[in-house]
């Protein structure tokens, strides 16, 4: 078996035994899932080790025929654009099991969710067969609304419907415009990522931008983009805190990961398209930091903070260049894991005090001196800081809207100050003034917290300081991309 199906069913092997565990031994339960997360980690961290960064096409292949009729195939690789996701996903997996020893109830329940949805995440990363990535794709949703159904808060059951509903209803669109490239295929076609892109060249250039569009629908709902975000606000505060750590952290990046796929597959509908989209990333930047800088919410204001940082995603995701593109691989990296701290972070704080309203607090530093360290680092990088990986992803995206859009990237600036504005006020609220009475006695970062918010943080400082070995893993692939990209233009 290939390294990349071990990779995909440990999960699926990790769900099996817990199935085989007696709900009452919750102690085994944790240790269990815990291990085999761990395990999924560790095999993960091997592939960046054993990866080629030169090679730009598919590593660790493999492909096995599922159904001759369809021409589906279970088929399995790698490249600059997945494998950074796919350790991203393990990584913050491994953190949300860690930080959810407050979960009491349907302890069992809930682990096998867990696992379920990395089985599914992993999937979307790993399949090379868009009849694979869709299944995988609607896999995420079973255990997502259980998880928020089930362990959310007081409006859960509100919340879970509203992200179904939301995102079944992009999934059609996504399913539709893969039957459209489907109809032009050859008889003895497959439903293979490379044989469908080729196939989607094919197609008069009206058609294209309408398969496009369905796919901007589908990919902006999980993104998401304005003005498809409606689930976001509601499903994020409701959800569990580890359950928003992945929600924000990998969920998110999966309708970018597909985004991307689909413009490398039709370039000049994107460039049909493209000032609606520039329109959409800058306008989204701007919204999602004003309605973040009005909230007094905590959750709610990181939940609309994604809205502006998934916009600076999308921006070089549309730019269509190296510069751009890669800003875009490494915005994502860069909110999954300042995003995954935040809510981590808020979470543990919640447990706590059990307000998340921003104007109860005051002067945190004296009494949770560790949890101002991580936090201020965090939100420092939400805020683009120089010597965090949040500023190194902006200022490539910057750069590479600049080059393709030149003045219109004041709107950019405009959002980083927005975004400046409602960090550095969390921030003195949060650790200035005097100790309020009832906050006098809070216990500060435990050991097991103080791991995963330190996980988390060095990887924001680390890939702040040291970008290459970001770059380094993806720069083969982006260069083809890019290649790619203009050739199909050129040949349009």
């Amino acid at each position: 078996m290939s390294i990349l199906s071990v990779l995909l069913w440990t999960p699926a092997a990790g769900i099996l035994a817990l199935s085989l565990t007696p709900s009452r031994n919750t102690h085994i339960i944790r240790l269990t899932a815990n291990l085999f997360t761990t395990l999924t980690l560790l095999l993960s961290c091997w592939l960046v080790i054993i990866y080629d960064q030169s090679d730009a096409g598919l590593q660790f292949s493999e492909s096995i025929l599922l159904n001759p009729k369809l021409g589906s195939y279970y088929a399995l690789g790698i490249d600059g654009l997945s494998l950074p996701m796919l350790v991203l996903a393990t990584l913050l997996t491994s953190i949300a099991l860690l930080a959810s020893f407050t979960i009491s109830s349907g302890v069992k329940g809930y682990h096998i969710s867990i696992l379920l949805l990395e089985f599914g995440m992993l999937g979307v990363f790993l399949a090379q067969d868009w009849a694979l990535f869709y299944i995988f794709w609607e896999v995420t949703l079973i255990p997502l609304f259980f998880l928020i159904d089930r362990w959310g808060g007081n409006q859960r059951h509100m919340a879970s419907l509203n992200f179904v509903l939301y995102t079944m209803g992009g999934s059609i669109f996504i399913l539709i415009s893969l039957f459209a490239i489907a109809g032009y295929m050859p008889e003895q076609g497959n439903s293979l990522m490379a044989t469908m892109s080729q196939a989607a060249q094919s197609m008069p250039p009206n058609i294209q931008v309408l398969v496009l569009l369905g796919f901007l629908i589908g990919f902006g709902v999980k993104m998401p983009i304005f003005p498809l975000h409606g689930w976001l606000p509601l499903a994020h505060v409701e959800a569990p805190s580890p359950v928003s750590i992945l929600l924000f952290g990998i969920l998110l990046k999966m309708g970018a990961y597909g985004l991307i796929r689909v413009v490398v597959m039709l370039p000049g509908a994107t460039q049909a398209l493209q000032q609606l989209l520039i329109f959409l990333a800058l306008f989204g930047m701007i919204y999602g930091g004003l309605l973040a800088w009005r909230q007094s919410d905590l959750k709610t204001m990181v939940a609309y903070s994604s809205v502006s940082h998934m916009g600076i995603v999308l921006l070089g995701i549309v730019s269509m260049n190296e510069t751009g593109l890669t800003g875009a691989i490494l915005q994502m990296t860069a909110h999954g894991l300042i995003a995954g701290a935040m809510f981590l972070l808020v979470g543990l704080l919640y447990e706590r005090t059990h307000t998340r309203n921003i104007q109860d607090y005051s002067s945190l530093v004296q009494v949770m001196p560790r949890f101002a360290v991580f936090m201020t680092i965090t939100l420092f990088a939400a805020m683009g800081l120089p010597g965090s990986i949040g500023f190194v992803a902006e200022l490539h995206t910057f750069i590479g809207g600049f080059q393709q859009w030149g003045t219109l990237m004041v709107f950019f600036s405009i959002s980083i100050l927005v975004s400046s504005a409602y960090a550095m006020r969390t921030i003195g609220t949060l650790f200035t003034g005097p100790v309020k009475p009832h906050m006098q006695q809070i216990q500060d970062l435990k050991t097991p917290e103080i791991l995963a918010a330190g996980l988390l943080v060095a990887g924001i400082v680390l890939f702040g300081l040291l970008p290459a070995l970001l770059t380094d893993l993806s720069s083969a692939t982006i260069v083809q991309m890019s290649s790619l990209i203009n050739q199909r233009i050129q040949l349009d």
